[in-house]
């Protein structure tokens, strides 16, 4: 290797070091509809002159061909990637870009400004450090402006640039934009940011965008490039106590045993004391492992792997934290949630709660209000729509730690799942942990549903019988438990409009009352299987969800479900109640078949040909099902 190689080798060794010690700045751009985000960090980029050559040519010529600044750069484009935002000049998804400059890296969201797409918004600012709102200094601070910022805030960012926008257009007045900046202040006095920045720009124009603006010499302030280079960032994460989501169990052989993970908050020593809260079992740190090697120190926001000098029965879900500044740990607290789904939230329905790297059922236990982010007023309601942001109570199938959001984001943060779409449903920021959470302790008891059971000689189960009104369930339940009555069997059964005289009188048709009914009558259903009884359920249940919800709350073999499949034909002519006739009228609405959708089961137990099947047949068939899997 010549001299000449060998200097070059080194230089790029020293840049490449170089670059890897920079820190990382994440960002978002948001605000309302043509406030001018795209473009904003379009000319961010072109103005730092970190584009590639066919980057340019591509802007360039798409430019001239979509013609929104008549043959001139349009900037945008090199955010608004999708089709249907170039046709309609908005912003959809979220366009994430990564940048550096010789003082810090960034990756910058620019984030969608219209109402439809606030929960993409929301995405976006989960991971931000910082929230650049833009304002249109023609329109001034709009109702769009104000939703964001109050997301922002709830998202837990505390520091804002409000760049004031298109001041090219309002002559670069000083007037408009004292305005606008005493405007915003005001109103952003009610929310709790630690930090704005206001500052004028013109991001098609350049002004103030990297350097001082000619145009506007009675602005002395920093330019937006100079801000983003200098602001300070990621402190807080290390003042904070340790805590590290377990993602892995790392064992490769015999001779290692080490928990991988990124660490959410914190540093980490070797030689530390930690603690898995959930089950109290504490060590210490022996070795902070990592590709490029062991470490004796690691912070927030590396991935590593630790291994502890005590054998400890830590899985994936657990969170590693400070033995001295534990989390708190609950099956309920009240959080904060962002609905992000087309489908509404429907109070007791059970969502997958995943916190970290843990996942567990949930259900939003009380919706208590949602936020109009227009006004900040507090609204009743029952359900949730696409967008909506509300304050609810949640309660899980276990407990679970966590910290409060405002304390530390990574370990009081959560998104809600749909049961059998996966999709995300909703984001969730925890408040605090519910006082009888703590308080309310299980009883241990001396006799278990299997002594109960053991003396009645059968097994302790649930028989669910589902199918549309008129299917002929609750005839067939009903002769189920004459069978096993004559068997000398313990049996008890719960029938859906015997239920609703008593139980559940209080509850209507709704869609959300629906899935609180079948909430409350699964838990009864488990109280008598504890009873050692063989119970009966005969409902319409016609959510799969709420099914599977109450398939949940027993053990694996306890629960049977019986499908009574009959045509909705067939059930509206025997249409025994009358109901059909009514529900075809308009008199009854919210009719399962009918203005209500009834979601077949998937994987029944036993499935019954409501059609060709006799009633005594069907039950002779589930009796023989029962035997067969040794149930009597």
């Amino acid at each position: 290797m010549d001299q000449r190689t060998e200097a070059t080798t080194v230089e790029i060794d020293a840049y490449l070091k170089t670059q890897e010690q920079k820190n990382l700045l994440r960002f978002i751009t948001c605000g309302s509809v043509d406030d001018g985000k795209s473009t904003f960090i379009g000319r961010l980029l072109w103005d730092s002159k970190l584009l590639f050559e066919d980057q340019l040519a591509t802007l360039t010529a798409e430019s001239k061909r979509v013609g929104t600044q008549n043959g001139d750069i349009d900037y945008a484009l090199l955010l608004d990637g999708l089709q249907a935002e170039r046709e309609q000049g908005i912003t959809i998804d979220v366009a994430y870009r990564f940048f550096a400059t010789d003082k810090r890296k960034f990756i910058v969201a620019d984030t969608p400004g219209h109402e439809q797409y606030t929960r993409n918004m929301v995405t976006g600012a989960s991971s931000a450090d910082l929230a650049v709102i833009l304002i249109d200094a023609r329109k001034g601070v709009l109702i769009q402006t104000m939703r964001h910022s109050y997301l922002v805030n709830l998202l837990g960012i505390k520091k804002v640039v409000l760049a004031i926008n298109k001041m090219d257009l309002v002559g670069y007045d000083e007037a408009v934009f004292e305005k606008i900046r005493s405007g915003y202040l005001t109103f952003a006095e009610q929310l709790d940011f630690e930090e704005i920045t206001p500052i004028p720009v013109s991001a098609l124009k350049g002004d103030n965008m990297i350097g001082a603006s000619e145009a506007m010499p009675w602005y002395d302030g920093a330019s937006v490039l100079s801000y983003l280079e200098n602001v300070e960032i990621g402190a807080e994460d290390l003042s904070r106590p340790f805590r590290m989501p377990v993602q892995w169990v790392n064992r490769p052989n015999l001779d290692f045993r080490g928990f991988s993970g990124t660490i959410a908050s914190g540093t980490i020593r070797v030689g530390d004391e930690i603690v898995e809260p959930a089950s109290g079992r504490s060590s210490r740190v022996a070795r902070i492992v990592t590709f490029d090697g062991d470490l004796d120190e690691a912070i927030a926001g590396q991935a590593v792997t630790l291994t502890l000098e005590d054998e400890i029965d830590i899985s994936r879900g657990d969170i590693l934290c400070a033995t001295k500044d534990r989390p708190s740990t609950a099956d309920q607290f009240e959080a904060k949630i962002v609905w992000m789904s087309s489908e509404p939230m429907l109070p007791s329905r059970t969502y997958l709660l995943k916190l970290g790297t843990g996942t567990t059922a949930a259900r939003i236990s009380d919706l208590k209000y949602t936020v109009n982010v227009n006004t900040m007023e507090h609204m009743a309601s029952k359900k949730l729509e696409l967008n909506d942001i509300a304050v609810c109570n949640l309660s899980l199938d276990k407990a679970i730690s966590f910290d409060p959001y405002a304390e530390i984001p990574a370990t009081g943060s959560f998104i809600l799942i749909d049961r059998f779409s996966n999709a995300t449903v909703a984001a969730g920021m925890i408040d605090f942990a519910l006082r009888r959470a703590e308080n309310i302790h299980w009883q241990s008891v001396d006799i278990h549903k299997e002594a109960r059971a053991e003396q009645k000689g059968q097994k302790a189960s649930v028989l669910w019988f589902t199918g549309l009104s008129g299917s002929g369930k609750s005839t067939i339940a009903n002769l189920v438990e004459k069978k096993l009555h004559a068997l000398n069997k313990h049996t008890y059964l719960l029938d859906g409009d015997n239920v609703r005289h008593g139980l559940n009188k209080d509850l209507g048709f709704t869609d959300a009352d629906r899935v609180e009914n079948i909430r409350r009558v699964g838990e009864t259903a488990k109280l008598m299987v504890d009873a050692g009884l063989i119970t009966l359920v005969s409902f319409i249940s016609p959510f799969r969800s709420e099914r599977q919800m109450a398939r949940g709350l027993l053990e694996e073999d306890e629960f049977l479900e019986v499908f009574v499949d009959t045509p909705l034909e067939i059930c509206e002519a025997r249409d025994i109640k009358g109901l059909y006739k009514k529900a075809r009228a308009g008199e009854i609405k919210n009719f399962t078949g009918i203005s209500s959708d009834y979601e077949r089961p998937e994987n029944a137990e036993i499935i019954i040909d409501g059609a060709r099947t006799s009633p005594e047949d069907a039950a002779d068939q589930v009796i023989a099902t029962l035997e067969m899997r040794g149930f009597i």
